[in-house]
């Protein structure tokens, strides 16, 4: 193996550039040359490369988003755009490549690795749902972002006798309304794993108000039944069931941007140069991902088949915590 590429793919977390550069540091360190791939499984097929040496990834350790850029790549579930993949990889001599990204540009890298392209994951998204990490790059920096914006938003409805619903982001997995609801002290939270009716919801906000709290905070994944849209469509019209004056925050990309935390740099760093080695020594076909203080790697065809079980115990102790 001479050389290997690295992409970023679907949505940006934060954390992804620490995993370019460490791609690019231990490669070059290895004996590879690197390539970066620009704006995802895009464009690979079209063929958007160029090398990366130490020099070209200084100073983005600390920069939210991904400098090689990112996009939502359908041309890549066709054949053609699959074979119009693997042509631009032999074109550039390309032996392996690393994808760093979330569930849907994980099976973007399942279906070249099944075209015969020696291929690694690396697991990158805020949402967590992916099976194999624990956490995923970007998770606990977007978490922290969720927790700062709840803290404020706790403020302003304590001084003003309001109960907020925050929408925060997730897709179908409820992990980040879950632990944003726990660590910002939620009354309620309502999840996709976890559908809540809106009169029930109405129901514990109520009963809020009758045990003399000053205010309400209830934390929605954007992926639940009822999300934060539908339940204000419904209290707007039963207002009368809650107690409080009701307002509604959506906190949606904002959860995306920013400077990665500590945890996210460290866990990046540490996945970019096991992609590296793991290419070059060891195979292709995984994802890897931090699972109990640790790189794993896990099967890209269990990876994309197989979902994280819903964390019920944490969910009976967030209820337990907002009484």
């Amino acid at each position: 193996m001479k050389r290997i590429a690295v992409l970023t793919s679907g949505g940006d977390a934060p954390g992804m550039n620490a995993a370019v550069r460490a791609v690019v540091r231990t490669g070059v360190a290895r004996g590879l040359e690197v390539f970066g791939i620009r704006n995802g499984f895009s464009g690979l097929i079209a063929g958007d490369f160029f090398q990366l040496g130490p020099r070209d990834v200084g100073g983005i350790i600390e920069r939210g988003g991904t400098v090689l850029g990112t996009t939502r790549c359908e041309d890549l579930k066709t054949s053609m755009g699959q074979r119009a993949a693997l042509q631009r990889l032999e074109a550039n001599d390309i032996d392996g490549l690393i994808v760093i990204g979330g569930n849907g540009s994980q099976r973007g890298s399942l279906v070249l690795s099944q075209c015969g392209i020696r291929v690694v994951g690396i697991a990158s998204t805020i949402d967590n749902d992916l099976f194999g990490a624990e956490p995923s790059i970007g998770a606990t920096t977007a978490l922290d972002t969720a927790i700062e914006a709840i803290d404020r938003l706790r403020v302003t409805a304590s001084s003003h006798r309001r109960a907020f619903i925050v929408e925060v982001m997730g897709r179908n997995c409820g992990y980040l309304a879950l632990m944003a609801g726990i660590a910002g002290g939620a009354e309620a939270i309502v999840l996709p794993e976890a559908p809540l009716e809106p009169e029930a919801l109405g129901d514990e906000i109520r009963r809020s108000y009758a045990r003399g709290k000053s205010h309400a905070i209830v934390i929605v994944a954007e992926g639940a039944t009822h999300n934060a849209e539908g339940c204000m469509r419904y209290f707007s019209q039963h207002a009368e069931r809650l107690g409080f004056e009701l307002r509604v925050t959506r906190l949606g990309h904002i959860q995306r941007g920013g400077a990665p935390g500590a945890f996210d740099r460290l866990i990046a760093t540490q996945l970019g140069a096991a992609a590296s080695e793991y290419l070059q020594t060891q195979g292709s076909g995984v994802l890897l991902g931090f699972m109990r203080g640790a790189v794993a790697a896990t099967a890209l065809a269990e990876a994309a088949a197989s979902t994280k079980t819903f964390e019920a115990p944490l969910y009976r102790l967030a209820h337990t915590l907002a009484e």
